[in-house]
C-alpha cells in the first residue's frame, strides 16, 4: 500500500490553489481541504452579525461569538468536490463574492480566529492523505508536510483571472477593484503580526504566470511521486 503523504499549498491570492489541489487530491484520491473558504465563512457570519463592515470591525464581538460558528465540508458528487457550510447552510456561493474578498484578510489577523480554525485543520490531517491550500499551511498548520508548495504570479495576471472567473459567475465587478483587492490582500497577508504569508525554507516555489493548467498539474504531480517514494 502506498503511504499517503500531505501536501501543503501556499501562496497568495488568485494563484490557482484551490484549482491544482483539487486535481491533486482527485488523482491520489486524498481528501482536498479549501482553508480559504473557512476564513471567507468565518468573514461572512461578521457580516451578517454586522461585526464587520467596509468602515468598521468589532473584532471582541466575533472572539465572543466564535463558539457559535460551525464549519464543515460536504461532498458534492456532482461537482467532485467538498462545499463550505457555515451552521448547516450551504455558503459556497456566498463566500465567493467581491464583498466578502475585500474583509477577509482583516478577519484572517485575528488570532483568536486563526486558533481555531487552525486547531481545525490540524484535526482535519491526522490520518494524511490530506492537499490543503491556504495561507500558513507549510508554517504553521503542517510544519512537517512532506510536500509543501509556494504559488505565486504576478498581481496583474492573478486580478484578470479573478475578473474573468468573477464575470463568468454573473457578478458585476470592475477589473481596477478586482486588482486592488489582490494588492491589498497581498499586503495583509505578508505583514500580519500572526502567521503571516510567507514561503516556507522547504517550499517549492511555482509561479504560474506564464504557465497553463496541464504543464502545472504535470510538474507538480511529478513532484508529489518523487515525495511519495522518498516516504
Amino acid at each position: 500500500m502506498t503511504k499517503k503523504i500531505i501536501i501543503a499549498i501556499d501562496g497568495f491570492s488568485s494563484t490557482g490553489k484551490s484549482t491544482i489541489a483539487k486535481q491533486i487530491a482527485k488523482q491520489l484520491s486524498y481528501i482536498y481541504v479549501d482553508t480559504g473558504a473557512m476564513y471567507r465563512a468565518v468573514t461572512l457570519y461578521a457580516m451578517q452579525k454586522n461585526y464587520i463592515t467596509n468602515s468598521s470591525f468589532d473584532k471582541q464581538k466575533l472572539i465572543n461569538d466564535l463558539q457559535n460558528i460551525d464549519l464543515s465540508f460536504q461532498f458534492n458528487n456532482n461537482l467532485g468536490f467538498a462545499e463550505m457550510y457555515l451552521n448547516g447552510e450551504n455558503v459556497e456561493k456566498e463566500i465567493r463574492t467581491l464583498e466578502v474578498s475585500k474583509l477577509v484578510s482583516k478577519v484572517s489577523e485575528v488570532s483568536e480566529v486563526r486558533k481555531k480554525l487552525v486547531a481545525a485543520q490540524q484535526e482535519m490531517g491526522k490520518e494524511k492523505g490530506i492537499v490543503m491550500d491556504g495561507r500558513d499551511i507549510g508554517t504553521v498548520v503542517f510544519p512537517n508536510a512532506e510536500l509543501k508548495l509556494f504559488m505565486t504570479a504576478s498581481a496583474d495576471r492573478r486580478a484578470t483571472r479573478r475578473y474573468k472567473e468573477l464575470l463568468d459567475k454573473g457578478h458585476d465587478v470592475k477589473f481596477k477593484d478586482i486588482l486592488f483587492n489582490v494588492q491589498e490582500r497581498d499586503r495583509i497577508d505578508s505583514s500580519r503580526k500572526d502567521s503571516p504569508l510567507i514561503k516556507a525554507n522547504d517550499a517549492v516555489e511555482i509561479d504560474n504566470s506564464d504557465m497553463g493548467l496541464k504543464e502545472q498539474f504535470n510538474r507538480i504531480m511529478s513532484l508529489v511521486k518523487l515525495r511519495i517514494e522518498q516516504n
